[in-house]
């Protein structure tokens, strides 16, 4: 489906022009033909191979789908694949492709399985037609800096259901609740995996422009491409950092499910000697024997019942000054 098709000259937009009509402005000097789709169908990409002269590699790699990200050169043009990444209300993470063309006269982008255009790039980009008149390595840089930029709230997002549940785990909990705070800590450990298996590929394609041999389309453009991998450095090691912390905060919470354990045996224990010593004597005097001393006393009973509420109430301090109770 088209989204846009405009034509630009000296960082200022000319029209909005027809399909047809593109060969016309690629053809004219200082000019270029920005053009976006979603989701397009292959008689759509088979006519933009046309007008814009595209590798066949390159378009059978949009046909299919699910690339890494990656920017590759063909000829004196650029490939790069880019991945979106959007929450959604479950907190789950959900994958979109966005594919680039770029020439020095022409920018072709199409978007696959992304819900969040990038109108505010365009709208960007015709506000700063100094910026602009770079032509078509600036719209590449414009919007690999609006993807990068939509991944820094999602990774705020994942920083917080960490702090979230680092306060569930010293809270007082069953074990049950010890077992869901396991659960999810490993959820948030597979969404920052996600996050790296779709950002970390990216960093190594950009990192192509910030030094070495620059693509002629993108020469000039070093300083603004070296912005966006600085900012993906620091993504990824923010990602690095809090998969740590994921894991301390694991073994943290193992650590509290052993001490609950043993304070619970603790207390098991306790109860149990504190019922065993009047159990003993009991058991004592319950035998079936003639001669058994202070049997016929008269005042047996009493004592011995006083004797055992002694012993517990020596043994209930005992344990209570321990900690045990």
């Amino acid at each position: 489906m088209l989204i846009n098709c405009a034509a630009y000259q000296d960082g200022r937009k000319l029209a909005d022009i027809e399909i047809d009509d593109i060969s016309v402005y690629v053809a004219k000097p200082e000019c270029f033909v920005w053009v976006a789709l979603k989701d397009p169908g292959p008689g759509e990409l088979d006519v933009m191979k046309h007008e814009f002269g595209l590798h066949e590699l390159a378009v059978e790699d949009v046909r299919n789908g699910h690339q890494r990200p990656k920017i590759e050169e063909y000829g004196e043009s650029l490939f790069a694949v880019l991945h979106t990444l959007e929450m959604d209300d479950e907190g789950e993470i959900l994958i979109g492709e966005v594919d680039v063309f770029v020439g020095s006269n022409y920018v072709l982008t199409v978007r696959n399985r992304t819900r969040h255009g990038f109108q505010e790039v365009r709208a960007r980009c015709e506000r700063e037609p100094q910026l602009l008149r770079q032509g078509a390595a600036f719209v590449l840089y414009a919007l690999a800096d609006n993807i990068v930029d939509r991944y820094f709230p999602i990774l705020e997002a994942l920083g917080t259901e960490i702090e979230q549940i680092e306060d569930r785990i010293f809270d007082k909990h069953s074990l049950a609740a010890s077992r869901a705070i396991i659960q999810d800590l490993y959820s948030l450990k597979r969404r920052l995996v996600t996050l790296e298996h779709h950002i970390a590929p990216l960093l190594e394609a950009i990192s192509k422009f910030t030094g070495g041999r620059i693509p002629v389309v993108c020469s000039g453009m070093q300083a603004y491409f070296r912005d966006v991998y600085d900012h993906l450095d620091r993504i990824v090691r923010t990602i690095d950092g809090r998969r740590e912390m994921i894991v301390t905060a694991i073994q943290v919470n193992l650590g509290m499910i052993s001490l609950a354990e043993n304070e619970v045996t603790k207390r098991l224990g306790s109860f149990a000697a504190l019922f065993a010593v009047p159990t003993m004597i009991a058991g004592i005097y319950g035998m079936n024997f003639e001669r058994i001393p202070e049997l016929h006393f008269r005042f047996g009973y009493p004592i011995c019942i006083g004797v055992m509420v002694l012993i517990d109430v020596v043994l209930w301090w005992r344990f209570k000054r321990a900690g045990w109770l």
